[in-house]
């Protein structure tokens, strides 16, 4: 047995040797063997072909040259130390791996993916959305008449990933073809811009996007297909290598700018904060404003620019009052407070510990209602659609573990709407929808839950994630189901009836839409409180119509989920108004 470990140990290691001696030292192509200094235009930066210079100053040189904005990968390098060498202040090794499937030994999926299809950047809608995904994932975004351009040429290809139910784009990827690209003698090809809809439903897309591109390739005779990926990147990592991608040793070198430089500069002194606390002093160092993190844990920081200085706790900050705090924390006061200001309020009891009298009237009145703490948040406690005193009951004591005084408000169905309003202006749209898992036929709805709430923490930093509770059961068992149903292939089910961000809801932007009468409602509600910085939310049955009723108001809303809608910006300017860019300010006065 030790003998067949050291023969398997030994071949593994000649196996290495010669794919770097194959791989890793070829010699820089001869002109004859195609475009000598090569490069392709990718609408984000160019793709430079490191393997067609032959000397390293010319090549430096063409990284030198990027354009603003713009993010050039010098792709195949064969020796970064020299290339380095040539501009050492203004280059960087960038900390990814090379990873390569040969296209003559991969095997397509046996199992085809449900609910999305595959295809071609199509439109000018298509490249808004891609942009959209791209800007959501902090990637450089490409002009949509760059797209639109590309749509046809046989070097590039770009595909997204379109939602059979609602049309939507919900990721994309982007392929190059070097034969095309400068006559690759290899006939190599490369993947590049992988991303999924932080807000995708779906599980797979990635996967699909990539096996999408490979089958793609084959079919033009591709020898391979490469792609960079960070170190870090474990997921990824995990993917390529579940789809037969083999590590290879090349290098990427980029140039420094301020794209890049988070992979250049070294972690940040102080602990990072939270994805909503994160977005805002991210804007503020882009501004120059001093960031002090005061505490990472708790989303705490201080904000400093000429003569101010304010203390922050993500979106809350110096400029919210105590006492616009205090009404946003009741929602029987906050009710109260903005109905006085003509905004539509729904029917509502506070109730105390023994009046199942009022409780039951009340139910009979509406048919259904809502059970909720009348203070907390992050949906933490509430109950939703519910129609027997039984339920009614079990949701109370449940609430009443987070708030000795508990609501109970009439059901209004509809869609929830979030409208962020920053210094009395609206600034950003988007429906929450509830949580929801697609079956596969194999697995049960609680392995479905898990799956989904991984993807969702991924997405947000950890923020969301979909708990299994009472209402998350009382939810399943409304339509038949439990956590042990093994849920059929394609079949979709909302786990949970709330829409919050933090169970598991999802966030869709809508700010283009809203009717008039919406607007003016959450500016409204805003003005009542006397607060600069909130999301109000509504429940609609459209964001284009004009009727509503008002839920709640939120002191600390996160801003990290409206992009693209510029909010961050917006919270900053409030703070420090000197520091709006020329440019941004003349643009207003316009």
């Amino acid at each position: 047995m030790a003998e067949k470990r050291r023969r398997q140990a030994k071949a593994a290691f000649d196996h290495r040797l010669r794919r770097m001696r194959d791989q890793g030292m070829k010699p820089p192509l001869e002109q004859t063997e195609g475009r000598k200094n090569a490069s392709i235009d990718c609408g984000w930066g160019r793709l430079i072909f490191a393997e067609t210079f032959s000397d390293p100053e010319e090549l430096a040189a063409i990284l030198r040259d990027e354009g603003p904005d713009r993010r050039d990968i010098a792709f195949y390098v064969r020796d970064p130390h020299v290339l380095l060498s040539c501009a050492p202040q203004e280059l960087f090794l960038d900390p990814s791996h090379t990873y390569r499937v040969d296209l003559s030994t991969y095997r397509p999926a046996r199992r085809s993916h449900k609910g999305f299809h595959i295809r071609r950047l199509a439109t000018e809608q298509d490249a808004q959305a891609v942009n959209v995904i791209y800007q959501s994932r902090g990637m450089v975004q490409v002009p949509p008449e760059f797209f639109w351009s590309k749509r046809s040429a046989q070097a590039i290809t770009v595909l997204v990933a379109e939602d059979a139910e609602t049309d939507e784009i919900i990721g994309t990827v982007y392929g190059v073809d070097h034969r095309h690209a400068f006559g690759d003698p290899g006939n190599g090809c490369s993947l590049w811009c992988l991303a999924v809809a932080p807000q995708a439903r779906h599980g797979g897309i990635g996967e699909a996007l990539v096996r999408h591109l490979i089958e793609q390739s084959q079919a033009r005779s591709c020898a391979y297909l490469d792609l960079s990926v960070m170190h870090d990147n474990e997921q990824a990592i995990a993917l390529y290598e579940k789809l037969g991608f083999e590590r290879v040793p090349f290098f990427t070198v980029k140039r420094k700018n301020p794209i890049n430089e988070k992979f250049y500069a070294g972690p940040a002194t102080e602990e990072e904060l939270n994805p909503y606390g994160q977005i805002i002093v991210n804007e503020a160092r882009r501004r120059g404003i001093h960031v002090e993190v005061t505490d990472a844990e708790g989303g705490f920081f201080r904000l400093t620019y000429g003569g101010r200085s304010i203390q922050c706790r993500e979106s809350l900050s110096e400029f919210t009052t105590g006492v616009a705090v205090s009404i946003c924390d009741d929602k029987a006061v906050t009710r109260r407070v903005v109905s006085k200001a003509d905004v539509l309020v729904p029917n509502q009891i506070e109730i105390g510990l023994d009046e199942n009298e009022a409780v039951e009237a009340f139910l009979e009145k509406h048919g259904s209602v809502v059970v909720k703490p009348a203070r907390g948040e992050q949906g933490r406690g509430v109950a939703i659609d519910l129609k027997t005193m039984d339920e009614v009951n079990e949701s109370i004591t449940a609430a009443r573990t987070l708030c000795d005084r508990v609501i109970i408000e009439e059901f209004v169905t509809g869609n929830d709407l979030r409208l962020v309003v920053i210094d009395y202006r609206v600034v950003a749209a988007a429906m929450r929808r509830p949580p929801l898992v697609v079956g596969d036929g194999q697995s049960t709805i609680a392995e479905l839950i898990a799956r989904q709430s991984r993807r969702r923490q991924a997405a947000t930093g950890g923020e969301s994630s979909i708990p299994i509770d009472g209402e998350t059961e009382r939810c399943l068992a409304s339509v038949g189901l439990n956590l042990d149903t093994v849920l059929e292939e394609g079949r979709d089910v909302i786990v949970r009836r709330s829409a919050n961000l933090h169970t598991g809801g999802t966030i869709h932007d809508v700010t283009g839409e809203v009717h008039p009468t919406l607007i003016e409602a959450a500016v409204n509600a805003a003005r009542a409180i006397e607060i600069p910085v909130t999301g109000i939310d509504l429940m609609v049955q459209s964001p284009r119509q004009p009727d509503y009723r008002f839920i709640e108001a939120n002191e600390r809303p996160g801003l990290a989920n409206h992009e693209p809608q510029p909010t961050a910006e917006r919270f900053v300017d409030l703070l420090f108004p000197l520091s709006i860019p020329q440019a941004a300010r003349e643009a207003r006065r316009k």
